[in-house]
């Protein structure tokens, strides 16, 4: 397949999404590999391969036929006549290459490509795949695969520089007044000359995750997330709330992913049940916010702020952990979502005290997200 439909296929995706209809850049590589297979110069059969490959929903079809109509009605969407060698393409056509390259797109929408030694097959980078993947649509495999990606997305707060300068050995700026006190030694002589650095400051975060059952799609994966930042910024506690609140740093080990998120969804109470938001904060602000929030903690929320309970309760408790804390934020993976407003009774009760309102619905989201926790 040449890149000029590969662009155009990509830049179609980025129009139904534009018009709210799901396609993920996984959905268009399976639509670039349906692409070579079939009959290019045969509209029908093109319009039914891109349908199925991008697993359009019936409710979208009427958006899809309008949409394809506009980009592929024309005998060829680049504008030349095809060659015969392109209007069918071999019966063992190649799938899409990924490259595993470290590199990411420049947006969510850009299909990368690469060269090969078919000279047109389209590659694509599985990590740049991964981040840009809906939690609600990874799977087991996908987890394993961002077991050894979170510790490196998150490795940025393990290395953040303080403004604060502290004595050092190595490199920094020479400290007039130490390498003068330390010259009486000396009779006066600057023998060696005293220095400073910045020293590196360890993010302190307090993240209370959703884990009700309007959660199940998201919270293993962004709790995941917090089990990595806590490998990274030792001073990150861990509480999952429900119908009630429970503190998970104790139970947080050295182990595996995968083994620990298993040990926690056993042990805490109501998995995947309801929600009483406000009753489970204000149970955080009477036992754990004078202990462990104070100027320099950033309050980590993560909830669709679906709830059930006493949106009073949220609303003071809301405001006890904003006069404490150094920044709360609120991560809600229904924000990904373009079409999404936070009207919910316990969003529109929490906002007043929140300082970042964010999405968590993939890994790019997550990313996006470190820079917030490490200012």
């Amino acid at each position: 397949m040449t890149g000029g439909l590969l662009g155009h296929l990509a830049r179609f995706a980025g129009a139904l999404r534009d018009r709210g209809v799901r396609a993920s850049l996984a959905d268009e590589a399976d639509a670039a590999e349906a692409m070579g297979l079939v009959d290019l110069s045969d509209r029908e059969e093109l319009r039914r391969a891109l349908r199925i490959a991008l697993k359009i929903r019936p409710r979208d079809a009427g958006t899809f036929d309008a949409l394809f109509e506009e980009w592929w009605g024309a005998a060829d969407p680049t504008g030349r006549s095809l060659p015969p060698d392109e209007r069918r393409a071999p019966d063992r056509a190649a799938p899409p290459r990924r490259v595993g390259s470290g590199s990411r797109p420049a947006g969510a929408e850009e299909v990368r490509e690469s060269e090969s030694p078919r000279g047109d097959t389209p590659g694509y980078s599985a990590e740049a795949l991964l981040r840009s993947k809906p939690f609600e649509t990874c799977t087991e495999s996908d987890l394993a695969a961002m077991e050894r990606l979170l510790p490196l997305l998150v490795a940025r707060l393990a290395t953040r520089r303080s403004r604060r300068l502290a004595p050092t050995r190595g490199p920094g700026r020479v400290d007039p007044r130490r390498s003068f006190r330390a010259a009486v030694a000396t009779d006066g002589e600057l023998l060696r000359l005293a220095r400073r650095a910045r020293v590196v400051e360890r993010a302190k975060i307090v993240a209370l995750c959703d884990t009700s059952g309007s959660m199940d799609p998201h919270s293993r994966f962004l709790l995941a997330f917090l089990l990595a930042l806590k490998k990274v910024a030792p001073r990150t506690e861990i509480f999952a709330f429900n119908t009630a609140l429970t503190r998970l740093t104790p139970w947080v080990s050295a182990g595996k992913l995968r083994a620990t998120l298993e040990r926690l969804a056993a042990g805490v109470p109501d998995w995947s049940g309801g929600t009483r938001i406000g009753e489970s904060l204000a149970e955080f602000v009477a036992r754990y916010r004078d202990e462990l929030v104070d100027g320099r903690t950033i309050v980590l929320i993560v909830s669709d702020g679906l709830d059930r309970g006493d949106t009073g309760l949220l609303s003071a408790a809301m405001r006890a952990l904003a006069a404490r804390a150094r920044r709360v934020i609120w991560l809600n993976p229904l924000l990904g979502d373009p079409r999404y407003e936070p009207i919910q009774r316990g969003m529109e009760a929490a906002l007043p005290y929140v300082d970042v309102l964010a999405p968590a619905h993939d890994l790019e989201s997550l990313e996006r997200l470190l820079p917030m926790l490490a200012a």
